[in-house]
Formats: C-alpha cells, sequence, structure tokens
C-alpha cells in the first residue's frame, strides 16, 4: 500500500468499543513478532527505542536516530507504524511530519511534556496550537497523517488531585481534538469509571495504555475505548520472560 493507503487504513482502525490493539515495538525483530501475530498495526514506543539504543528516554535520543531505526522497522514489516516522537525532539512539526513520512510512517503520538526544556507542562491551547501545526504539516503532504494527542497530566501528581487532572485532561484533549488531531491519549492506567467519563466526554477515538500480562482487548471494549498501546510493558514483560530462562544458567 502506498503511504496514503496506509494512513486512511490506520485512522479507520480506530472504532470506540472495537480497539484495535497496537504492541508496542522497537525495532525490527519485536516488529516482525508483532505482524506475524496477526495484529495490523504497530506503535514504536519511544521507552522502549531508547531502550534498545542505550539511551534514556524522554529524548535522550535524537530525531535522526528515531528516523533511522524507523525506517528499519518500516523495510521489515507491511502494516501502518506510528510512531511516540515524546514532545517532539525540539523540532519544527514540518520537520517532524516530513521525516517521520521519509522513514515510512503514518502516525504519532505528541505529549504535552516538553523535556528539552527542563520538563515543563505546555499549557492547553500552546499544546493544542502545536498539535494544528502538525495537522496543517501533513494536510501539505497529502497523506492524512495520523495524529494521537497525548497529555500528561495524570502522571503528574503536581498538577492537582484525582479530579481535577480529570478534568484538565478532558480540557486539554478536547482543545487538541478542535486544533486536528485524530486521537486523544490521556495516559495512565486509569479505574473504569474514569475511563468511561474519558471515552464519554472526549470528542474522538481515545488510546488506551494496556499491560499485555493482564485483562484482554474485552476489557477495553467495553469502556469504549478505540486505540490500545501497551508503552514499555511488552519490552517489560519480555525481559521477565528471559530472565526467568537464564536463572538455570547462572
Amino acid at each position: 500500500m502506498s503511504l496514503e493507503q496506509q494512513a486512511a487504513a490506520f485512522l479507520a482502525l480506530h472504532q470506540p468499543g472495537n480497539p484495535v490493539i497496537l504492541p508496542t515495538v522497537w525495532d525490527a525483530w519485536s516488529a516482525r513478532l508483532v505482524r506475524e501475530a496477526g495484529f495490523s498495526a504497530i506503535t514504536v514506543g519511544s521507552h522502549p527505542l531508547a531502550n534498545s539504543l542505550g539511551k534514556p528516554d524522554r529524548e535522550g535520543m535524537t530525531f535522526p536516530e528515531v528516523t533511522a531505526r524507523i525506517r528499519e522497522i518500516t523495510a521489515a514489516v507491511d502494516i501502518p507504524v506510528s510512531v511516540d516522537i515524546e514532545s517532539g525532539y525540539a523540532q519544527k512539526p514540518v520537520t517532524l511530519i516530513e521525516g517521520l513520512l521519509e522513514a515510512g510512517a503514518v502516525g504519532l503520538n505528541i505529549e504535552d511534556t516538553v523535556h528539552s526544556e527542563g520538563g515543563r507542562l505546555r499549557e492547553p491551547q500552546e499544546h493544542a496550537d502545536l498539535v494544528g501545526e502538525l495537522r496543517r504539516a501533513a494536510d501539505a503532504t497529502g497523506v492524512h497523517f495520523v495524529v494521537n494527542a497525548r497529555t500528561d497530566v495524570f502522571i503528574r501528581p503536581d498538577t492537582g488531585t484525582p479530579e481535577e487532572r480529570l478534568d484538565s485532561a478532558i480540557n486539554r484533549l478536547r482543545l487538541a481534538a478542535a486544533a486536528g488531531a485524530d486521537v486523544l491519549y490521556p495516559v495512565g492506567m486509569h479505574e473504569p469509571e474514569v475511563m468511561r467519563r474519558l471515552t464519554g466526554e472526549l470528542p474522538l477515538p481515545v488510546n488506551a495504555i494496556g499491560v499485555p500480562t493482564q485483562g484482554g482487548r474485552d476489557h477495553f471494549a467495553e469502556l469504549g475505548v478505540a486505540r490500545v498501546s501497551f508503552g514499555p510493558f511488552l519490552q517489560n514483560a519480555l525481559t521477565e520472560y528471559a530472565n526467568g530462562l537464564f536463572g538455570p544458567w547462572r
């Protein structure tokens, strides 16, 4: 498929109550593992990708290092690939979109923690404006690049009480939706009642994070989720399994 076709097919997979499962990968081997298991798309996580390169997460990689690995992944599989680009590696939106498309990706996650500026949290409209710039840069290419707008307020206790963080996340993600996002990602592990409020009040498909050793697709389907990714937890689970294998050999 062309990139235009891949992007359209990827977006169509996001169905509330019928979630697309995107096992989070970090290299060609893990991408092939997921593809051969029958999954229809993948996402590349910043944390496991950084680990695979011997780099720290939170933008310990450079954008060229990221796109070099994405080229290897897209050469290895024939399914849509989305990329967690953290807060954008201090790159211009046009640079991000063009670099990812050149590497063969058709989607991205963009978060509101700015790692290149001491980990500050973007203001709600500031983050929405960045989402809008990414949308316009993507539209100019003729590819409907799938923009997944993420907020980190749930994983930052300094942003208020749990109820305040929930209200803040909904406000931030509504602004991102109005700016041109395709998917909304309130990152964190949420109780069912919180997830139901998110999927009920947000105007676009919602991305949830799953742990591959817990629960399953039906759990998230019942909550109205449209997309599930694993963050670092697939790599963590494989690491734990490998450590079990190594035990008798130590």
